[in-house]
């Protein structure tokens, strides 16, 4: 009897850890790999105008608006493709154009600029010939977050379809469209027909409108993007001596087996390891530089100055990656403070309030010409700001974290943040008390041991 008992014993102990290894393993996956909190409507919509018809198709203007606050498209920018209903090629292009021709054997006098059944397009350079540019294109493949520049969000490119079908009723809608920024990371649902886009005119006196439009939404999941992390937090303060630094195997680990997998700092030959990028390839693995978090980016937050009605902060932020340079890139911190932001130093600042009845979270991105680019890893691969906050009476303190901030994204990805548990904390002041005390009453013992001596020799 009592070894059934403990046999049913064991049974019950052995299900409730595996129902507590699953409900931790659960607990892992973070709201940041499927939905953003902080950008709950943001997602790249993908606008497909049919303008004309033409003999065999029509010619449509292709538009992406990012509608995504801080999440943007940086070098070498985006990668458009879909897969054709029927047996659709491009005859010409402005604005952009298809990576590859595909097999046009079958054509005779004029080729089309693409035969394949699944093309892709990406964005004209910079410098392109007028007669090949279209409004809001050729900047290389790079939209801008909405909240950075909406002017600079969007990008767009032109193109004749030919053997498409000549009216609303025979054209179809194109399927499997995927979006590469410049890997993976966005999920494309279907195209869906909707109300025709109208256009004002130039005189702002006559409006026209499409012959035909339908919608793609494309949204991004930092999981789908990369399997590991790709930023960390650190951590110090004015009042603590202790510099929390990320936390151990951040993004990945030192695998000493395999020596190439980082670069030692301190090596006499640093140049002959990192490959510039030639423009062969769209994706260029991060090449970091040999550290405990192994990180492309660290930001560093430290707690300065606690004045009377203010309290400032310096924010540094790190690049670790010898193969990026970070154009147009973004900093959004959450923290209780941020409603009463005073004055950033060096950076620019915009609040970001998902939610109306709170604002608690900010961007902050680099000023034009002077910190809008973060360098490689070496001597010029960061940059730095002071923020200033006034103090709210009723929330303010040092204690317990409060002045850390709750959560961290580099350009769009959550970053590493150290555990609570790390943080700087207040000398214990109760402890101090409590020792002063003890010193006291020791001190007064004495005191009165020596006096009663004394008398007593007298």
């Amino acid at each position: 009897m009592g070894f059934l008992c403990s046999s049913s014993s064991s049974s019950i102990v052995f299900k409730l850890g595996v129902s507590l290894v699953f409900l931790v393993s659960f607990s892992s996956y973070t709201p940041a790999d499927a939905y953003d909190p902080l950008d709950p409507s943001g997602n790249i919509t993908i606008k497909w105008d049919i303008i004309t018809w033409t003999g065999d198709g029509y010619v449509a203007t292709v538009t992406m608006y990012n509608f995504q606050q801080y999440r943007h498209i940086q070098a070498p920018g985006w990668t458009l493709g879909w897969s054709w209903a029927k047996r659709e090629v491009i005859w010409g292009m402005n604005g952009g154009q298809t990576t590859e021709q595909g097999d046009c054997s079958k054509f005779k006098g004029t080729i089309p600029h693409c035969c394949k059944k699944t093309p892709s397009v990406v964005d004209l350079l910079p410098g392109t010939p007028y007669n090949q540019q279209v409004a809001n294109c050729c900047r290389g493949g790079v939209i801008n977050s909405w909240a950075q520049d909406p002017a600079t969000a969007v990008s767009s490119f032109q193109l004749t379809v030919g053997q498409a079908g000549t009216t609303n009723k025979t054209v179809r809608v194109p399927k499997n469209f995927t979006l590469k920024a410049p890997g993976p990371g966005y999920t494309c649902g279907p195209g869906k027909i909707v109300k025709p886009s109208r256009f004002v005119g130039t005189d702002k006196r006559r409006v026209t409108q499409a012959m035909m439009t339908w919608n793609v939404t494309c949204t991004y999941s930092q999981f789908l993007a990369q399997r590991t992390p790709t930023c960390c937090v650190s951590l110090s303060s004015f009042y603590n001596s202790t510099i929390v630094p990320c936390p151990t195997c951040s993004c990945g680990c030192r695998n000493t087996s395999q020596p190439g997998n980082c670069v030692d700092s301190k090596g006499p030959r640093i140049a002959s390891v990192v490959v510039p990028n030639t423009g062969k390839s769209l994706y260029v693995p991060p090449l970091v530089q040999c550290t405990n978090h192994m990180c492309p980016v660290r930001i560093h937050w430290h707690v300065k100055v606690n004045y009377k009605a203010y309290w400032r902060v310096k924010v540094t932020i790190t690049n670790f990656n010898y193969n990026m340079n970070y154009s147009q890139w973004n900093l959004v911190v959450q923290h209780p403070n941020f409603d009463n932001l005073t004055q950033t130093f060096s950076f620019n600042y915009k609040p970001l309030i998902p939610y109306a009845s709170i604002n608690d979270t900010g961007i902050l991105w680099g000023v034009k010409f002077y910190n809008d680019l973060l360098m490689q890893a070496g001597p010029y691969g960061n940059v730095q700001s002071e923020l200033l906050f006034q103090k709210e009476a009723s929330a303010f303190t040092l204690e317990k974290g409060w002045a850390f901030p709750r959560r961290i994204y580099f350009n769009g990805d959550n970053c590493v943040m150290p555990p609570p548990d790390s943080y700087p904390w207040l000398p214990n002041t109760a402890s101090y008390k409590l020792i002063g005390s003890l010193f006291a009453r020791i001190a007064g013992s004495i005191s009165l041991l020596l006096t009663a001596f004394l008398h007593g020799i007298l």
